[in-house]
C-alpha cells in the first residue's frame, strides 16, 4: 500500500517498482487470454498506460492492487476481442530469442502436445470457469483477490473452481493428466 501511496503522489519510482512487482502477472493473464506475444505485450503496456493515468482513482477496499491490474487488463482484452482491428489481425511466427536454449525436439514435441491439450481442455470450459482457473493457477491469485477481480464472492469463486478442475479432469486425455 505504501508503494501505491508513493506513485499516486507522484513517485515515478513507486510506479516502477508496482510495475515490476505486477508485470510478469498481467502479462500471463493476457497472454493465456490472446495466445500471442505482441499483443499481450501491447495490451500489458496499455494496461499499465491506464493504471498510470489512474493511479489517482485506486482506493484501498482490502483489494490487493494487482488485481486492480488484472481488472483493467481484463477491459482491454475484451475491448481487444470487440475491435475489427482484431478481425483483421494477421499474425506472424515468433521470433525466436537469441539468448533462448535450444531444447530437444523430443522435450518440444511432449511439452507442446502437454500444453496444447491443456490449454485446449480450458478453452472448452464455460466463460466463469476459465477465468477463474486463469486467475487461480495461471495467475496465481488467491482466492480472495479472485473473488474481488471477478466481482464474486469467495465461495463462489471454490464452487466454480472445484467444478472447472472436475470438468478439466473429464476434458484431458488420460496420458495428459
Amino acid at each position: 500500500m505504501d508503494l501505491v501511496e508513493r506513485a499516486q503522489a507522484g513517485e515515478a519510482e513507486a510506479f516502477g517498482r508496482l510495475y515490476d512487482q505486477y508485470s510478469d502477472t498481467v502479462y500471463r493473464y493476457i497472454y493465456y487470454r490472446v495466445g500471442g506475444r505482441a499483443t499481450a505485450e501491447d495490451l500489458t503496456s496499455e494496461t499499465f498506460l491506464r493504471a498510470l493515468r489512474r493511479i489517482g482513482t485506486f482506493t484501498w477496499q482490502g483489494r490487493d492492487f494487482g488485481a486492480w491490474l488484472v481488472t483493467i487488463a481484463r477491459n482491454l482484452v475484451a475491448d481487444h476481442f470487440k475491435s475489427s482491428r482484431f478481425r483483421l489481425e494477421v499474425t506472424t511466427g515468433e521470433m525466436l530469442d537469441a539468448n533462448e536454449v535450444e531444447r530437444s525436439p523430443e522435450e518440444s514435441v511432449l511439452e507442446s502436445l502437454s500444453n496444447a491439450a491443456l490449454l485446449d481442455a480450458v478453452r472448452r470450459l464455460n466463460p466463469q470457469q476459465m477465468e477463474c482457473v486463469t486467475l487461480r493457477f495461471l495467475q496465481g491469485l488467491s482466492v480472495a483477490e479472485t473473488a474481488r477481480a471477478m466481482g464474486k464472492n469467495e465461495g463462489a469463486i471454490k464452487t466454480l473452481q472445484y467444478r472447472a478442475v472436475r470438468t478439466l479432469a473429464r476434458l484431458l486425455p488420460q496420458d495428459a493428466r
